[in-house]
């Protein structure tokens, strides 16, 4: 049929025998894959064919000779019976789709932009793009702000007090906490004065070799 547009954008819906035969394409916009579905076209052929095979099971295969035949040319014909009606889908298409010059992609009228004549892939607006750019900006500096607040968080956390993470007596997970929170055991919370970095007993309220007061 000579060459074919839209070639990688379409599905072929067609049906080639039965009652329900018939032609139908789908065409995607390349962009947003949105689908422009053509009008469903009858292919009375195929469409025979199947009345022909549901009488002869009605007349217990009393057609099967007739409707072998009808089968087959219908058939031989669904060739050139799908090229015409491409032909003619492609013609409706054309009228919802832009070809841009730029990547030659198949778009549909949102996805063009009119006033430079090229997708909105390769010519974007400049309105969305502003918009898109003050957003991230934004984004951008409200992670660096929330960044600075967690510094300041971080450097108020005691990093010498070593924690037991892990409760010896039933093995859950405590964070740090000074009992476990499933069985309720104390926990021990530091081996070392924060001062002096002295060992020190668990249980001790103050440091052995400075004095320094312990967090109990």
């Amino acid at each position: 049929m000579g060459e074919i547009q839209f070639s990688d954008n379409h599905t072929d819906r067609s049906v080639s025998s039965g009652v329900n035969a018939g032609f139908q394409f789908d065409f995607h916009c390349e962009r947003c894959n949105d689908t422009w579905r053509s009008p469903w076209v009858a292919y009375t052929r195929g469409q025979a064919s199947g009345w022909l095979s549901r009488a002869s099971g009605l007349l217990g295969g009393m057609l099967g000779n007739v409707g072998e035949a009808v089968d087959g040319l219908a058939e031989s014909g669904f060739g050139e019976a799908r090229d015409e009606a491409l032909r003619d889908a492609i013609a409706q298409a054309k009228k919802h789709f832009h070809r841009c010059a730029r990547c030659v992609q198949y778009v549909c009228a949102r996805c063009w932009n009119a006033d430079k004549g090229l997708c909105f892939n390769c010519a974007p607006s400049a309105e969305v793009e502003a918009e898109a750019a003050g957003a991230a900006g934004e984004a951008e500096g409200a992670r660096e702000v929330a960044h600075e607040a967690g510094r300041a968080r971080g450097a108020k956390v005691d990093t010498k007090r070593q924690r037991q993470l892990v409760c010896p007596d039933c093995n859950a997970e405590t964070h740090g906490a000074k009992f476990c929170p499933e069985c309720g055991r104390k926990l021990a919370q530091s081996d070392a004065c924060p001062a002096c970095n002295a060992k020190v007993s668990p249980k001790a309220k103050f440091c052995p070799e400075c004095g320094e007061k312990l967090a109990g």
